[in-house]
C-alpha cells in the first residue's frame, strides 16, 4: 500500500454539517480498500483564483494509505458529488 495525501475544496455556501458528512463519506471510502491517518478541516480560505463562481472555499486534507486502485474510485465520488469544487490526490514519499 502507498501513502497519499488527498486535498478537497468544497463549496463555501455548504453548512458545516454537511462538511463533516462529507468528510466522513470520503473517510468510509478509503477506509473500505485502505486506512486513514489523519483528517484536517482546515476550514474557509481564499482561493488563489475564482472555481466555479467562487472565490474562497472550504478546505479537508485527507492522509491516507491505499492501493493505487482505490484512487481512481475516489476521484470518481469527487466528480459526482456537487459540492466539491476542486481536488487533488498525490503520493506521498
Amino acid at each position: 500500500m502507498n501513502k497519499y495525501e488527498s486535498v478537497v475544496i468544497i463549496d463555501p455556501s455548504v453548512e458545516e454539517e454537511k462538511v463533516k458528512d462529507l468528510s466522513q463519506r470520503f473517510t468510509e471510502i478509503i477506509n473500505h480498500d485502505g486506512k486513514v491517518e489523519k483528517v484536517e478541516e482546515l476550514g474557509k480560505k481564499k482561493l488563489a483564483y475564482e472555481v466555479k463562481k467562487n472565490k474562497e472555499g472550504y478546505y479537508v486534507v485527507i492522509n491516507f494509505e491505499a492501493n493505487p486502485s482505490l484512487i481512481a474510485e475516489l476521484e470518481r465520488n469527487y466528480r459526482i458529488i456537487d459540492e466539491v469544487i476542486k481536488f487533488i490526490t498525490v503520493k506521498v514519499d
